[in-house]
């Protein structure tokens, strides 16, 4: 498959090569690239019903040329970042990629061709223009965010991206102010940017929205605490308002972490009409008619002793839509603490969820590199036709980082999970993954 270059390269080659003359030092002498290689195998067995497919399992190799360039010197700074990705495909069958008649874009992990196999590979490039002035930098371009209303996807071989621009401040002490409007996407397993939509809006080539616009402050009260507003609309599905709460509190013994989140959703533009949700600008959920109405509220609670860590939270759902979040049906990730790896999310209308998680940090008892994180959670009451159903997820991961000075940067993780669901759209399953990761400092 091809590029699809962002529409914003052209001015942002010219923005980021104006001013390359007598001021561009400090743009070179800070600059930074690295190279990062992902080795991943992907396997998941479909546990329940009878539909194809009964199991999917893909292996590839990614590689990551990430280019961060300082700024030119003077009030007005000006740099350009790049960011190069290739997939390569090393096994994926017609039968366990199972796309046949390519009705999706992709598979778990690669992009589909015209026959309804995996590619041998697909490849992109994003750049991306940025100015800085004082404590505020403007970014053009490729973006790769990271907000409770909008966050990339990174759990394959190639990490989701976004096209837009984006603003963000510190010029007021203990404030982050962040601001700015996202037009396109680009999903994992794809070399193509394309509109954003929600689940229900007809999958992959369902409708559509331009325009993703947002607004944030994050505001350090003390160094232990954080208080948090975001603001987000994609034009014509939903706008969704979040406050966060984020405590360190340290104890005689150990220390604790509060994390509570609050997300408002409801509809934008064509979702909010009878006429528009006909068209296709439509929410999942249960008695809503496709109209998003969704509010989410989340506690999260850590307490951490030597190498462990102890967590248990709690997620209630209200409303009659599934909580909506930037979703074109092949790939997305939410801030919900309930967010793990097989992506079901539990997330859909009405939703009550028990989470309990433990991790250890194996350097506690000299084995550094070595960590281990065993999570649970169990949601039900959720809404559908044939009265509230349940579900439940289990996750299992082992992750080393080798030590020493060469061998820097390579890691391996085995993560396993299993899900269980009475909810007639989600299948059971089981997954295994298995990274191999490389990330080497070039300059």
């Amino acid at each position: 498959m091809s590029c699809k270059r962002s529409s914003f390269a052209p001015g942002l080659i010219a923005l980021a090569l104006a001013p390359l003359t007598s001021q561009a030092a400090g743009l070179i002498e800070d600059s930074h690239a690295r190279l990062e290689m992902r080795n991943i195998y992907f396997n998941q067995d479909n546990r329940s019903g009878s539909a194809n497919p009964s199991k999917q399992e893909e292996w590839g190799q990614g590689f990551l040329f990430d280019f961060t360039s300082g700024y030119t010197e003077g009030a007005v700074g000006v740099g350009v970042d790049a960011l190069g990705m290739l997939g390569i495909r090393l096994d994926s069958g017609k039968g366990t990629h199972y796309n046949p008649q390519s009705t999706n874009r992709g598979g778990l992990v690669f992009p589909t061709d015209s026959d309804g196999r995996a590619v041998d590979e697909f490849s992109t490039v994003g750049v991306t223009g940025k100015l800085r002035v004082a404590k505020t930098e403007a970014r053009l371009g490729t973006l790769r965010p990271k907000m409770p209303v909008l966050t990339l996807n990174d759990g394959r071989l190639l990490p989701e991206t976004f096209e837009g621009l984006q603003i963000t401040s510190r010029d007021l002490d203990n404030f982050t102010f962040t601001g700015g409007q996202i037009q396109r996407v680009k999903s994992r397993n794809s070399s193509n940017n394309e509109g954003m939509a929600i689940a229900g809006a007809g999958g992959p080539f369902g409708k559509r929205s331009n325009a993703f616009n947002f607004f944030g402050v994050d505001y350090a009260v003390s160094r232990d605490l954080t208080l948090q507003y975001y603001y987000g609309e994609l034009e014509d599905f939903y706008r969704q308002h979040f406050v966060g709460l984020v405590h360190q509190l340290a104890l005689p013994v150990g220390s604790l972490k509060t994390d509570l989140r609050y997300f408002d959703s409801g509809p934008s533009g064509r979702n909010g009409s009878v006429a528009g949700r006909a068209e296709g600008y439509r929410s999942a959920g249960f008695g809503n008619n496709g109209k998003v109405d969704n509010q989410a509220f989340a506690g999260l609670f850590t307490y951490s002793l030597g190498g462990h860590g102890f967590s248990l939270g709690y997620q209630q759902l209200e409303g009659d839509s599934d909580f909506p979040f930037v979703n074109q049906g092949d790939g997305s990730a939410t801030y919900l603490i309930t967010d793990r790896q097989t992506g079901a999310r539990f997330q859909k209308a009405g939703e009550r969820t028990w989470v309990a998680q433990h991790t250890y940090n194996f350097a506690a008892v000299g084995i550094p590199g070595l960590t281990t994180l065993l999570a649970y959670q169990r949601g039900d009451n959720i809404k559908s036709a044939q009265g509230d159903q349940h579900e439940w997820e289990r996750d299992f991961w082992v992750t080393y980082a080798v030590q020493g000075e060469m061998f820097k940067g390579l890691s391996f993780s085995w993560r396993n999970a299993s899900l269980r669901s009475t909810y007639a759209n989600q299948r059971d399953l089981d997954e295994n993954r298995l990274y191999i990761t490389y990330s080497l400092p070039l300059f």
